[in-house]
């Protein structure tokens, strides 16, 4: 460190410790009696019995009353336990030696061992790039799905929502896109996810190959509220770090809607009250603060997919509304293409890439548009198909349809281990349009 780094390093010294107390634990908070600090700040609870040291953040106020939140249990917490100020936010350490490891919200490894040496601190809540220095989303990314590649294509810095029920496929897809991508690096955020499913997401949808090159943050469900929210502001700290690095990141977060209800647990602990559907107004201000920090800037891109819990198939459900409207596009997750054995079981008709028109040729435009229009045509027949009732001859595209059908659901289709490349699914879908092969 230059002399000058450290005359500006010394005014920003601490040289003495901020302590309060605890007064009372109620439910998910902690009220203290001091420290001066501010929200967002993190700090420790000492445990003077087992010498341990607890932590928690600044999550409001109540008159002179400090109200924090852990990032642990608290059953050692008892009344007068010292409280102290760091005066800092969470900061985690990152860097190219953390790629393929699986990592907490803190960004500690899950495994136990140390973290590597070389690591650069970095904040875990950062501003969203100036808009003014966002360069415009010209060139596609290639994720390796037929589906996606060919009729729903997504450019370097788009920011997708992929909404689906549970047991959809989303995890599966998931997997899928993290091992066939073209992009530098993968950050997946595992946020609210059963216990089991962390290492069978690793070891099955991710697989060795696509471990090399991913970074995995998990939060589990039975983690603190703090911890789970924790877990996609970390995910996203370290996709940016290596963004300003010039790399193209992929970021994958399942589910925006777990980070949506950790959220409204905070918010309806400190007292907030509940707005939409039980959720408090502090959900519909994080939500653009998270998913406004991807995308491109004059370094690199972050290209974002992020799934969305959709309770009871409704598309409309406010999470998925709001999310919605943020993001760059969605692709829906059908559950009757699921069960009539479709994988992956994207419904085209109601997936949309908001960026396709400008990163697609018009050849690949076209064809792509003809195919989505055969099944419209087919999906509006589909129950008089069914039944008999439509007699052939009566209309020359649904007869076309009804020829197409079986080409366009073949082509959909793709197998978990096969990896498809966007130059084939483009000349794919132009041969089966203009071709019927």
């Amino acid at each position: 460190m230059k002399a000058n780094d450290l005359l500006e390093y010394i005014p920003s010294l601490q040289t003495f410790k901020k302590f309060g107390k605890v007064k009372r634990v109620v439910g998910l908070m902690i009220e203290s009696q001091g420290p001066k600090s501010s929200i967002g700040e993190m700090c420790f609870i000492h445990i003077s019995e087992s010498r341990k040291k607890i932590r928690a953040e600044v999550v409001g106020f109540k008159e002179e009353t400090v109200i924090l939140m852990p990032y642990s249990n608290i059953n050692e917490i008892s009344p007068g336990s010292l409280v102290e100020g760091t005066a800092t936010p969470l900061t985690i350490k990152v860097g190219p030696s953390l790629i393929g490891k699986v990592v907490d919200s803190l960004g500690n490894p899950l495994d136990g061992e140390s973290l590597p040496k070389g690591l650069t601190p970095a904040l875990t809540e950062q501003e969203p790039p100036n808009p003014l220095t966002r360069p415009p989303i010209n060139e596609k990314i290639e994720v390796g799905v037929r589906a996606i590649d060919s009729m729903l294509t997504v450019g370097k810095g788009q920011r997708v929502g992929i909404f689906a029920g549970s047991g959809v496929g989303k995890s599966t897809l998931l997997g899928m896109i993290a091992r066939n991508t073209t992009a530098d690096l993968n950050v997946i955020a595992l946020i609210g996810e059963r216990g089991r499913e962390v290492r069978e997401f690793i070891e099955r949808d991710l697989g060795e190959e696509g471990l090399k090159r991913s970074i995995v943050v998990a939060a589990t469900s039975d983690q603190p509220a703090l911890m789970r929210i924790k877990g996609a502001f970390t995910a996203t700290a370290i996709a940016e770090y290596f963004r300003d690095k010039g790399l193209n990141v992929m970021l994958m977060m399942d589910s925006v809607t777990r980070v949506a209800m950790a959220q409204r647990e905070i918010g309806l602990a400190v007292g907030e009250p509940p707005a939409t559907k039980g959720y408090t107004p502090s959900v519909f201000a994080i939500l653009p603060k998270l998913l406004e920090r991807t995308g491109t800037n004059q370094y690199g891109s972050i290209t974002a997919f992020y799934t969305v819990l959709v309770d009871g198939d409704d598309m409309n459900e406010p999470i998925a509304d709001t999310t919605r409207g943020i993001l760059d596009g969605h692709i829906v997750l059908d559950r009757n293409i699921a069960n009539k054995g479709q994988f992956p079981a994207i419904n085209i008709l109601k997936s949309v890439s908001r960026l396709m028109n400008h990163l697609a040729t018009p050849q690949h435009l076209k064809a792509a548009e003809k195919i989505r229009d055969l099944m419209s045509t087919y999906s509006n027949s589909e129950d008089l198909i069914n039944i008999g009732a439509y007699k052939k001859g009566t209309s020359q595209e649904i007869d076309q349809a009804i020829v197409y059908q079986p080409k366009i659901i073949s082509f959909l289709k793709q197998g978990t281990g096969e990896k498809v490349t966007m130059d084939e699914s483009v000349t794919d879908i132009i041969n089966l349009a203009e071709k019927g092969e």
